[in-house]
């Protein structure tokens, strides 16, 4: 194979929204779930964008749009805050800085935690577009994160995660090329969008 050129970098915006861990009064997981499961999948150079917030509709909005709009994010990563709780607002939030829903993500981060557990219909995780730039809730929990992202590829009948779809998405909104490594997440393009793999 040929050389090929080195990949795109690409600035990934990470958001973990929690009273809580926000006030010091537990360490966040989020974030270094997160941080561990991207960089495992990525060949990309990443520029990471972290932010630890409570859970304020307001200011969550706010952080969104700053990541994208100032930080110039390409995609933007949230934990927390998804559930039906007074206190649960982050897809409000997200919904709120949206040029785009789209449903789909959601739907599928449900059907993956439904395999788990029945009160996975409590979710309401949303994936919007702002811009250039990819927003996507996922869970609170760092195993869950996981699953959600990389999907359950052993499971009878397998269900596909939620990443898979991700690059061609960004692709498609004028962002950078993301490649993954295969052994953990293999990025689905049509063949005419498809760059050599580095496998």
């Amino acid at each position: 194979m040929p050389d090929l050129p080195p990949p795109d970098p690409i600035r990934i915006g990470l958001v973990s929204i929690s009273d809580r861990a926000s006030s010091g009064v537990y360490e966040d997981k989020g974030i270094p779930a997160l941080q561990d499961w991207m960089a495992r999948t990525l060949h990309n150079p990443v520029t990471w964008v972290t932010r630890l917030i409570p859970d304020e509709q307001d200011g969550i909005s706010a952080t969104l749009r700053e990541l994208v709009d100032v930080n110039q994010c390409d995609l933007v990563l949230t934990t927390g805050g998804t559930g039906p709780a007074v206190r649960d607002v982050t897809p409000e939030a997200t919904l709120a800085v949206a040029d785009k829903v789209m449903p789909g993500f959601g739907e599928q981060m449900r059907q993956i935690s439904l395999r788990f557990v029945p009160t996975a219909i409590l979710s309401r995780q949303v994936a919007v577009v702002r811009g250039k730039a990819l927003i996507l809730n996922l869970p609170g929990q760092p195993k869950s994160i996981a699953e959600t992202l990389e999907g359950l590829p052993n499971a009878v009948p397998p269900c596909p995660g939620i990443f898979a779809a991700v690059p061609y998405c960004i692709d498609l909104i004028g962002g950078p090329y993301i490649e993954t490594r295969e052994t953990v997440c293999k990025a689905f393009r049509p063949k005419t969008a498809q760059r050599p793999s580095r496998g």
